[in-house]
């Protein structure tokens, strides 16, 4: 099977993007697969370190190897934004098939020298496995935010330094601030897609450019940050938002049922929509 930095030279090339999305637990991850198969594209499973801590390291890898062997899919399990060395090295040691250290909110060198450590422990014991670093900050989380976040130009990555970072850490794949946020503000976030294309024309050629709070973004923005450069976008609020909606909807409509796979069932199928949508946009379809 092709590796994840193949898969995503191979989507850089048709103008396409693989989706990264996160889950909490089976349901959700269940409703990716679905839209996977369906759709019959590679996909990204995030977990973040607080997904990690209620779903389990080892159950996250055994789920998804027995969704990988049944339908057949290239699926990467990633542990998203590891803010630490150590957790990052936790993921990998209990079979995550890819790796991303977030050390973001330290400083230059200290980002540069921890995420350095993390690519050398993974690529000498798996050449394969696809590491991501980051530079830049992201404000917000992954919820709806009831504020308007404001963008300052100093929080945007320079793309002089994103060049260095990548040379001299060896990541293969490189997330930055180009006007993206975490989860879905009162305002309507605006990419800074010169700042992409900047970024990619002095990266080195075989590191892909990953897109990180690809939730509530407009379609033509994403089009045009895939266009740019952009081979891996994530989403994670509006996959909460569609689960959290149609669970309440649902428990609003029938309050005297208790059985859980007929409580989940909508709640599936409304993940799985959400998940199909992001992939056409993603992949022209």
């Amino acid at each position: 099977m092709e590796t994840l930095s193949e898969i995503l030279a191979k989507a850089r090339k048709s103008n396409g993007a693989v989706g990264h999305f996160n889950i909490s637990n089976l349901e959700q991850l269940r409703a990716i697969m679905e839209a996977a198969k369906n759709l019959n594209a590679p996909v990204m499973i995030g977990l973040s370190e607080g997904e990690r801590k209620f779903f389990g390291l080892k159950q996250a890898v055994a789920l998804v190897k027995s969704f990988k062997e049944e339908y057949g899919l290239p699926v990467f399990l990633n542990p998203d934004h590891s803010h630490s060395v150590e957790s990052a090295k936790a993921a990998f040691d209990a079979g995550f098939d890819s790796v991303h250290i977030d050390l973001s909110k330290l400083s230059f060198a200290e980002n540069m020298k921890g995420t350095k450590e993390v690519v050398d422990y993974i690529k000498s014991r798996n050449p394969e496995i696809s590491v991501e670093g980051e530079l830049g900050y992201l404000p917000g989380e992954s919820r709806i935010q009831k504020e308007a976040i404001e963008i300052k130009e100093e929080d945007l990555t320079n793309p002089e330094q994103a060049a260095e970072f990548a040379e001299k850490t060896g990541i293969d794949r490189f997330s930055g601030a180009y006007g993206n946020i975490h989860g879905i503000s009162a305002n309507e976030p605006r990419l800074d897609i010169e700042r992409i294309k900047a970024i990619r024309k002095i990266l080195p050629d075989n590191v892909a450019m990953v897109l990180h709070g690809g939730s509530g973004i407009p379609d033509e923005q994403i089009k045009e940050a895939i266009k740019a450069g952009i081979a891996n976008i994530h989403v994670n609020t509006e996959i909460r938002v569609a689960y959290a909606e149609a669970l309440r909807k649902f428990l609003a409509e029938n309050p005297e049922e208790t059985t859980p796979y007929k409580i989940m069932a909508p709640v599936l199928e409304a993940v799985r929509e959400k998940v199909e949508e992001k992939l056409r946009l993603f992949n022209n379809h």
